[in-house]
């Protein structure tokens, strides 16, 4: 196996697959890998395809969800862009919730939800944590489940509207996304330094 979806010990160790069902997600890509196949052997098979938003997509059913949302904050950090002065109020709030994850935290991200700015690219983050268990939030909110891959699919779009936002080489800046997801799935921080790709030799 490829090395560069190797040792992913965030990952459950189910099918990717059934991780996909679970957050009613689905590939666009045809996979020749079997129904019980790994997710590094799903990654490894979308690699060579260069299926780099199928990749985003099973990386982001793949992580759980605490590290899948600190990914999606680094995806919206990305969009801000590092200069901003003071960080958009979802995004503030979602990284406070990866801080100290508890009610408290994920109630002032719920929260946001309904006075977000119509400018914030980064509401995918706060909807993240707010749905973060599969529930619609907490006390009584916490009887109702939330749709279906909830954080999941929020945690990929926050991917998605960063892919859109880093310029013109999106298999490189998509590479870049993958990369940082693997190493939280590794138990790393995310903040990879990207790896200029080299010419082949004529």
């Amino acid at each position: 196996m490829d090395d560069r979806f190797a040792d992913l010990r965030k990952v459950p160790k189910q099918p990717a697959k059934r991780l996909l069902a679970m957050a009613n997600a689905e590939l666009e890509t045809p996979l020749s890998a079997p129904a019980n196949a790994s997710v590094s052997t799903v990654m490894e098979e979308l690699d060579k395809a260069d299926a780099f938003i199928d990749m985003l997509r099973m990386m982001s059913v793949a992580l759980p969800p605490r590290e899948g949302i600190w990914w999606a904050c680094m995806a919206a950090r990305d969009v801000v862009g590092p200069d901003v002065e003071k960080l958009p109020l979802a995004l503030e709030r979602a990284e406070a919730w990866v801080r100290k994850p508890n009610d408290e935290t994920r109630n002032a991200a719920h929260d946001v939800l309904d006075i977000v700015a119509p400018d914030d690219d980064t509401e995918d983050c706060a909807a993240a944590v707010a749905f973060y268990d599969g529930k619609l939030g907490t006390g009584d909110l916490s009887q109702y489940d939330a749709p279906p891959g909830a954080c999941a699919n929020s945690v990929f779009s926050m991917n998605l509207v960063a892919l859109e936002a880093m310029g013109d080489d999106m298999l490189a800046s998509a590479n870049m996304l993958v990369d940082r997801a693997v190493d939280i799935a590794r138990g790393g921080s995310g903040k990879i330094t990207p790896t200029p790709k080299t010419e082949e030799p004529a």
